[in-house]
């Protein structure tokens, strides 16, 4: 019985070891979301610019990127002139304006210049938390259904882009080709 108790430390220790040694391989930037593979999540929500109310049906058609941003994100700022040239190419981006004060939105958009082919005005944040949202900027991946393929947490800038984002988006247009 004393023996056992002299070898449980160890045992204590070589658990706690491997788990320490597993958690050095792990990338701290990469944070799962439980939505990938999923339908975009229901909402009927207005739009910054108006109005107009917009739905998940609304999402549906062409491959697009799902950009949730904020006035109050100081990195948004620094994202946002990266998905300005984006949009200037072509690609497709829907915004999603999180908890934020809609006359400020419509300030940023008029001085920093509008990306977003459709932006949803999310001011109570339930889009985002059925989306698992941590915080802006994440850009979520949807195929032409609507269906959530990949997210990214963080800033997109032109490396980002060029290095880890373009082919995604590129595969999901090239799917979406009949």
């Amino acid at each position: 019985m004393k023996r056992w108790l002299m070898v449980l430390p160890l045992a204590v220790f070589l658990l706690v070891a491997v788990f320490l040694y597993r958690g050095l391989y792990l990338d701290p930037t990469e944070l799962p979301s439980a939505m990938i593979g999923k339908p975009f999540p229901v909402f009927s929500l207005p739009t910054v610019q108006g109005d107009k109310t917009l739905t998940q049906a609304d999402l549906v058609g062409k491959p697009a990127l799902v950009n949730v941003w904020a006035t109050w994100c100081i990195s948004c700022r620094v994202e946002h002139p990266v998905l300005n040239k984006l949009a200037e190419q072509g690609v497709v981006i829907y915004g999603v304006n999180y908890k934020d004060d809609n006359a400020a939105a419509l300030k940023w958009l008029a001085e920093f210049h509008n990306p977003y082919q459709m932006d949803i005005r999310d001011e109570d944040g339930n889009l985002g938390l059925n989306l698992g949202v941590y915080g802006a900027p994440e850009t979520f991946f949807i195929d032409a259904k609507g269906v959530i393929r990949d997210k990214f947490v963080g800033v997109i800038d032109e490396v980002v882009w060029r290095e880890q984002l373009a082919a995604k988006y590129q595969a999901l247009v090239d799917e979406a080709k009949p």
